[in-house]
């Protein structure tokens, strides 16, 4: 019978490099020490790079760069998908990800239904900060980062430029969908996101 660290390695080896392991995802190959135990070995080994408490990655080697890792934005997704939970992001990664702040966020903050904790990954870290649920009721990918944005940016500081291209992303949303997300905003930025259903059937 293969041991836990031979069966664990395993597993990591079936995956694309690059995958985001969690410590869980080995329990069927031992108890909870065995498989922290393993996973350290691995890790020395050079298996596995860990990237924050907790988790790890089957690495990418670039010729350039050497050890490709994860990016936090990859980490926040994972956590998210691991524990079943939904995120929002808010503030000023909210703004990167519309393109209207090329700042890089040093701390992602994500609006969540899950647990509020904080994770160091590298020199960045990712906040999940507990919400009411009605607050992630958005359904857009778009729109929900939108509303964020411009929750951000603030009523009546929101420039011309800034509306513009706010509503050109929103423009990319399902109408429908759309329409659901819209009711969900405070009054001026349904004002702000209804530019988005003129010229649209």
């Amino acid at each position: 019978m293969l041991s836990t660290e031979k069966q664990i390695e395993r597993s990591i080896k079936a995956r694309p490099k690059g995958a985001l392991v969690f410590p869980d995802d080995f329990l069927p190959y031992g108890s909870p020490e065995a498989v922290r135990k393993a996973l350290d070995r691995l890790e020395d080994r050079h298996v596995l790079v860990r990237v924050a408490h907790g988790i790890y990655v089957r690495p990418r080697e670039s010729e350039l760069i050497g050890t490709v890792l994860p990016t936090a934005e990859e980490v926040a997704e994972a956590i998210a998908k691991r524990d079943k939970v939904r995120t929002v992001p808010s503030g000023s990664y909210a703004l990167n990800a519309l393109g209207l702040s090329t700042q890089i966020p040093m701390k992602i903050v994500l609006l969540t239904d899950g647990s509020p904790r904080e994770i160091k990954v590298g020199r960045r870290s990712i906040k999940f900060k507990k919400v009411a649920p009605k607050t992630l009721l958005a359904k857009g990918k778009v729109s929900r980062l939108a509303i964020q944005a411009l929750k951000e940016l603030g009523n009546g500081h929101v420039s011309d430029y800034e509306e513009k291209k706010i509503v050109e992303h929103l423009r990319m949303e399902d109408v429908a969908i759309l329409k659901h997300d819209i009711a969900l905003a405070p009054v001026w930025i349904q004002k702000i996101m209804n530019k988005a259903l003129t010229d649209v059937a």
